[in-house]
């Protein structure tokens, strides 16, 4: 007879966590995890059978939704045959997922490096570009997040680096084409791209002759969810290009089909010189990242060491998700899902910013949005934290991320209109908390 084992109640599990695991960018003491138990396609449910609509794919990664039986499968056959390989050994799933990758990316960018998450692949970029142009300096904005590892979060910008510093040396950060707040004063109105000029200017102040690369997000991902004006992808990528820089687009977040594209940066016909990648390749099912680079950096490395290493470089278990994955995006129609409802999901903001009295901005491309929440919409000053209200999305079955003033609507791609309808249904109950607030 087997003994049967008894699940963990909701109390036992959080218990369990909380005592001898940390949780990540928390007050330990005041962690307060949801004890999740199964999920399916939007919807995720505790131990105690409450059902969530996960307005934020877990954490941006979650594209194809949970649970996907395609996934979920290669995963067991890939389990049953191959756990792992030599990262110097030559597998299968490793060279499909190379071939397809090659397929989707921009340009001539064909060939791939493998590591388990966005941070390392950041890492092992830096060291390409530097070993590439023999330059030393590295260029990313203030409002970004490329990582906690020592050379991702230098990269980064936003107040998660400021605890950990110093950090690597040589990098130099910039202003954001933030328009809802302009970091020059002006308006969408009366721009005049201030947000490019200025970093030619630093470049030129740092010296051209030292900067190896610059990293951008595709879309500035959880600092704030920050679109760029149609034109400032394609003037960085001519700037890079007079200075023989190279250009870096962090695809962690907004690749893999998030906003209507397989990359963010092909909504502007932008080809970067490299791409960063993670998440949404495998979903988050299993953990792995990627550097996606040109032709011509990949040729330069044929008779040059590549001074970049990893145990589980390639692993089979992951790139067996990932080519999954990425047939996932095209066989279920999930990237033109995404492009379509997208564009409801921004009307159905717009008509939200309307209605409501504390909703100063809302951002959107494909399904990777935000609300920006406000006391006013003529001062902009920020609600800030927004408690109330993620509490009251918490207690009516909704989670999502939210930064500072800023909530987020990034559901899986696979969501329907109606779904869309009702997560949002219940985000505009949350607004009156913060329309109070903005009347006072």
């Amino acid at each position: 007879m087997v003994e049967q084992k008894k699940a963990m109640t909701a109390q036992e599990m959080v218990a369990l966590n909380r005592e001898y695991t940390f949780f990540s960018w928390s007050v330990q003491a005041s962690a307060n995890p949801i004890p999740i138990a199964r999920a399916e396609g939007i919807y995720f449910w505790d131990v105690d059978g409450k059902r969530y609509i996960d307005f934020s794919s877990q954490l941006m990664n979650l594209n194809i939704g949970h649970q996907n039986p395609k996934v979920v499968r290669a995963i067991q056959d890939q389990a049953a045959q191959l756990c792992y390989a030599h990262p110097g050994m030559a597998t299968e799933p490793r060279g499909l997922l190379g071939k397809k990758i090659a397929e989707v990316a921009p340009g001539d960018l064909n060939k791939t490096f493998f590591c388990l998450g966005g941070a390392e692949a950041n890492e092992n970029a830096i060291k390409m570009a530097r070993a590439y142009t023999k330059r030393f300096k590295i260029m990313a904005r203030y409002r970004s997040y490329h990582g906690a590892t020592h050379g991702a979060i230098a990269l980064t910008g936003d107040y998660r680096r400021l605890p950990v510093e110093p950090a690597m040396p040589g990098v130099v950060h910039f202003l954001d084409p933030y328009c809802y707040r302009c970091p020059f004063g002006w308006t969408r109105e009366t721009c005049h791209r201030e947000c490019i000029q200025h970093i030619e200017e630093l470049i030129y102040y740092e010296g051209p002759d030292q900067i190896a690369a610059i990293f951008m997000e595709g879309v500035t991902g959880s600092n704030g969810l920050i679109v760029p004006p149609d034109d400032y992808w394609p003037r960085v990528r001519e700037i890079c290009d007079k200075y023989g820089i190279l250009l870096v687009s962090d695809e962690v977040m907004s690749g893999w089909g998030r906003t209507g594209r397989w990359f963010a940066v092909d909504n502007w016909n932008v080809i970067p010189d490299m791409i960063t990648t993670a998440k949404g390749l495998t979903s988050g099912y299993v953990p792995l990242g990627a550097v996606i680079v040109s032709d011509r950096m990949a040729k330069y490395f044929d008779d040059k060491m590549l001074w970049c290493g990893l145990t589980y470089s390639g692993h089979p278990l992951a790139c067996a998700a990932a080519v999954a994955t990425l047939a996932v995006y095209e066989e279920d129609g999930l990237i033109e899902n995404a492009d379509r409802l997208g564009e409801y999901l921004g009307q159905r903001l717009e008509q939200i910013k309307t209605r409501h009295a504390s909703v100063g901005d809302v951002r959107y491309i494909g399904l990777f949005s935000a609300l920006e929440i406000v006391n006013s919409k003529q001062t902009k000053q920020p609600i800030d934290p927004l408690t109330e209200v993620a509490k009251f999305l918490r207690d009516n079955n909704l989670f999502t991320f939210n930064f500072h003033n800023i909530l987020f609507v990034v559901p899986p791609l696979c969501i329907t209109q109606d779904q869309i309808d009702e997560g949002l249904a219940i985000i505009e109950q949350a607004l009156a908390i913060t329309d109070r607030q903005a009347r006072e």
